[in-house]
């Protein structure tokens, strides 16, 4: 079975598991394949949508649960943490919105919402409609991409496999990135 077959087979479900955890470099590369018609961006932002929401429940009821005591023994999240506890002070409406947006925080700050212990049904509601945009902007992101490259290059089909692996190389750097700010 070769790559595109299994593309067709498991992509929808791989992009629900990956935004489950994270997912904007994978949206924005399945956007990529649903302009060369690999996928179809209505499923991908579908399926995107679905994985980043579920997944930030999850965090969301993890935080609210555990929130505090697990914190507590992790004394390096405190910078992130504290940065995302002092803007839902602030902001707590735009911060559930937008957190998606906010590159470095985007992991801790369901977790740290909960442990705020934000009225669960004013989360669901906000992350519904954060998520849905974020689904809707990285899918049609990728999807353009992809239009624009058809555009400069001409046939894409023949340089796909190159361009797929330059988006794959740029999330991995910049996962990596992420990694070592993390880190420090």
């Amino acid at each position: 079975m070769d790559f595109l077959q299994y593309l067709n087979d498991y992509g929808y479900y791989a992009l629900f598991i990956i935004t489950f955890l994270e997912g904007e470099t994978v949206l924005i590369i399945a956007g990529f394949l649903a302009s060369t018609g690999h996928l179809a961006l209505p499923w991908v932002i579908v399926s995107a949508f679905l994985g980043t929401f579920a997944g930030d429940q999850t965090f969301f009821y993890l935080g609210r649960f555990k929130g505090i005591a697990f914190l507590e023994k992790r004394p390096s999240w405190h910078r992130k943490t504290d940065k995302v506890f002092d803007l839902l002070r602030r902001h707590q409406i735009k911060v559930v919105l937008g957190f998606r947006f906010i590159y470095g925080v985007r992991n801790v700050t369901p977790f740290v919402i909960g442990a705020s212990r934000m009225n669960p049904a004013k989360f669901f509601a906000l992350n519904f409609i954060g998520a849905l945009v974020w689904a809707i902007i990285f899918g049609c992101v990728g999807y353009q991409f992809g239009h624009v490259a058809e555009a400069m290059i001409g046939d894409i089909k023949k340089y796909e496999v190159y361009l797929l692996s330059a988006l794959v190389l740029a999330g991995v750097l910049l996962f990596w990135r992420s990694t070592q700010k993390a880190e420090k």
